[in-house]
């Protein structure tokens, strides 16, 4: 297999290595996979894409979904023309 600061590999060698491959991604390494000497993947540590929220950022977020503001126009100004479309 490639050697650890090594970081492209055949996908011959990935298929038969895989196992290999990922415990090394758990330890932050990545590798890119080649077909022919192309790259065409690339084996990355997944990542948390999304931050952990406290009740009360929830809460607010809930609140402002629940409660739109467009800037300029009141509630009751949405609240009528929505009534004035409606039969």
């Amino acid at each position: 297999m490639a050697t650890v600061g090594s970081s492209t590999i055949g996908i011959f060698e990935a298929k038969t290595r895989l196992s290999e491959i990922v415990r090394l991604v758990e330890s932050g390494e990545e590798f890119t996979i080649t077909v022919r000497g192309q790259a065409k993947a690339k084996v990355v540590p997944v990542r948390a894409h999304r931050p952990v929220r406290s009740p009360e950022e929830i809460e607010a977020a809930y609140q402002r979904l629940r409660n739109p503001r467009i800037e300029g126009i009141s509630h009751e100004q949405i609240r009528a023309a929505i009534e004035e479309g409606r039969p």
